[in-house]
């Protein structure tokens, strides 16, 4: 395995494991907005239904699962894997179609046209000058 391919692999370990662990110990008032909104008493104020109603992963917990800190864990490493997938989605759509590095090289200027732009640059300084 190479480097980099060791180097991404090990860190999405990583970030999966830190997503597991740490929403185990994650607030149980995760949502301060919420949290102030009970405490003022204007929580029942709202109109409208969540738009997390009846989701898979609602108030931060995975339906289904009875326990809190297992099912916080599950929605962390749920919510990576589905950020890395929509993000490396988008970047596979959006890349840059059939270039090649020979691609790219040949689009910049090369080593012999700066040079000719240099001398004729410094030409036309020297008869300036003469004049």
């Amino acid at each position: 395995m190479s480097t980099s391919r060791r180097f991404w692999v090990v860190s999405l370990l990583v970030v999966l494991l830190v997503a597991g662990v740490a929403s185990y110990y994650a607030s149980s008032h995760p949502d301060g907005l919420e949290y102030v909104a009970e405490k003022t008493g204007f929580i029942d104020s709202a109109d409208e239904e969540p738009v997390t109603i009846g989701s898979p992963f609602e108030d931060y917990g995975t339906a289904g699962v009875e326990n809190g800190r297992l099912s916080g864990g599950i929605a962390g490493v749920a919510g990576v894997v589905l950020t890395l997938l929509i993000g490396g989605g988008l970047f596979w759509v959006l890349r840059r179609r059939g270039g090649s590095a020979d691609d790219v090289a040949s689009a910049e200027p090369s080593a012999s046209t700066d040079a000719a732009s240099t001398d004729a640059a410094s030409t036309d300084a020297a008869s300036t000058d003469a004049d």
